[in-house]
């Protein structure tokens, strides 16, 4: 298998290095899950690292854009964010009803002392990596 190519944007790592120490960790945590889901795909040979809206963000050729963040208004948690208009948040509430928070059509919440249950948050990224390819399966294929 490929080793996944990561075109990284140096403003990024700023944005990391700007999150308070106590919030780093654990968004580095998510971009380190994204990082490892898209490599365990054989068809997602690039990922992009850029920003959007000044976030860290993450988009897969035939995928659709991962964004993740932590606001001092909402300091008690963090997030991952999917296009509203695409189909991924309404699936992932219909595939893990009780194992997420979800903020309407557009994101995962994560309490910080909360454990994120990894392997269906790797579902949900791998179906947004591929999401233009599995948009038309029912439940995006997973």
């Amino acid at each position: 298998m490929e080793q996944l190519i990561l075109l990284e944007n140096p403003k990024v790592a700023l944005v990391f290095e700007a999150y308070p120490d106590h919030i780093r960790p654990k968004m580095l945590a998510l971009r380190k899950l994204i990082l490892e889901t898209a490599n365990e795909l054989e068809d997602v040979q690039e990922l992009e690292e850029t920003l959007k809206w000044g976030e860290p963000s993450y988009i897969a050729k035939k995928g659709s854009t991962i964004r993740m963040d932590w606001k001092e208004k909402t300091p008690e948690h963090y997030a991952l964010y999917f296009k509203c208009t695409s189909l991924l948040v309404t699936t992932f509430k219909d595939v893990f009803p009780d194992q997420f928070t979800y903020e309407g059509n557009r994101a995962l919440i994560f309490k910080l002392e909360e454990k994120i249950p990894v392997r269906e948050l790797k579902s949900c990224i791998k179906a947004a990596l591929h999401y233009h390819k599995v948009k038309q399966l029912p439940s995006l294929g997973m």
